[in-house]
């Protein structure tokens, strides 16, 4: 299964010279757990409610005057559409992100999640025991061959 038949092409964005309260009021009114940070126009990090939470934490300051360049995580963390599922999971485990934005090149075209590759599980399963059911009727031609 590949990462363009699972991943959200609704990309949430947010300025790099926005505050975190901006941000957040964008993650809230979308239900989305991130926006990508765009900084003239070129994604240039993303900012999780797990960013939020640790930006309000550490600095004790109002959302408000937080800004986004400040909390959010960079460099931003990416996946070909053309990847499977299994590359994605892969690179969110090694980079120890839930999140990772869709590029062709340097243009986003979408944002994978922890939570897509869940929901997709079944579908996964079967794309699994379907390539080792081809693969064990291969083993089994290739052995009458053989014979």
């Amino acid at each position: 299964m590949l990462v363009e038949e699972v991943m959200t092409t609704d990309l949430v964005t947010c300025d790099v010279g926005a505050t975190v309260r901006d941000a957040t009021e964008r993650m809230l009114r979308n239900r989305v757990g991130g926006v990508v940070v765009t900084d003239g126009g070129t994604p240039a990090g993303i900012l999780t409610e797990s960013d939020v939470l640790h930006a309000g934490y550490v600095t004790d300051d109002p959302l408000s005057a937080i800004p986004v360049g400040k909390a959010a995580s960079a460099p931003l963390v990416t996946v070909r559409p053309s990847a499977t599922l299994r590359t994605a999971t892969e690179r969110m485990r090694s980079e120890g992100v839930k999140k990772l934005v869709v590029v062709d090149g340097v243009t986003p075209e979408g944002i994978v999640t922890t939570q897509d590759i869940v929901d997709n599980y079944a579908g996964i399963r079967r794309e699994v025991r379907d390539l080792a059911t081809d693969a064990t009727g291969w083993s089994e031609r290739s052995d009458r061959l053989r014979d």
